[in-house]
């Protein structure tokens, strides 16, 4: 081997491992920096809590306030109410990037703009889905849903809520661009929603009638893993329509 080839394989070596650790530390930033955006806008994190305990108190005065009636419907409605707390926290996801700049610079970074892209919905899916589905439980209380029921709902959530936030940022993505957006990306992803709140909604029904989760909670976790793969690439194509044409 000439010195010149042993040189090459020598850098090729010692790059990969850089610029491994080059995409890591990028992630980690991008994570920090979510994070101290969320700090600075306040409260903002509680809206969807706020949305979520707030149809789960109105819904029993205008159907019934029998323990019965509510706890057959409980699952499906803290589902639902979670789904659309989700929707309402996504229409932002992207656009104040967009405004200041920031989202060109993303672009323009020598890191994968998928990678980025997920690190920043996995910061939307800590500050929004996690709440979620730890604070749902309490308000299951409320709807009379029995206790058998609560660990399936947060396992369920944690893991729909992932697809959810996932999902709903390519939507973000397609859609960041336009002034009045929300609309829009209401229609473009509540059919990709529909699945998951199906198997969500059953996996904690299943649990309250003592039956077995676990094959709901299996495709929650397979659509998660399906997500992960293609969702990132997606956000990142969809950035670029937007932002380019």
């Amino acid at each position: 081997m000439t010195r010149g080839a042993l040189n090459q394989s020598r850098t090729d070596a010692v790059g990969a491992p850089s610029a491994t650790v080059g995409l890591v530390g990028a992630c980690a930033a991008q994570v920090r920096r979510e994070l101290a955006v969320a700090r600075r806008r306040g409260g903002e994190w509680l809206n969807p809590l706020i949305f979520l305990a707030l149809v789960t108190m109105l819904f029993p005065l205008g159907i019934s306030p029998q323990p019965d009636l509510l706890a057959t419907i409980a699952p499906g409605l803290l589902w639902v109410a979670a789904l659309l707390a989700m929707l309402l926290s996504l229409d932002a996801l992207f656009r104040s990037d967009h405004a200041d700049g920031s989202l060109e610079q993303m672009m323009l970074a020598p890191q994968p703009l998928a990678a980025l892209c997920l690190a920043k919905v996995a910061v939307h899916w800590l500050l929004t889905g996690v709440p979620l589905a730890l604070f749902a439980p309490l308000l299951g209380v409320m709807l009379s849903l029995p206790t058998a029921g609560s660990l399936t709902l947060i396992a369920s959530l944690l893991l729909g809520s992932a697809t959810l936030s996932l999902i709903g940022a390519i939507g973000a993505a397609l859609t960041v661009g336009l002034p009045r957006g929300g609309v829009l990306l209401s229609l473009l992803i509540l059919p990709l929603y529909i699945p998951v709140l199906i198997f969500g909604a059953g996996a904690v029904q299943a649990a309250v009638q003592g039956g077995f989760a676990g094959p709901a909670l299996a495709l929650l976790g397979a659509m998660l893993a399906l997500a992960l793969v293609g969702a990132p690439f997606a956000i990142a194509g969809a950035l670029r329509i937007s932002i380019h044409g």
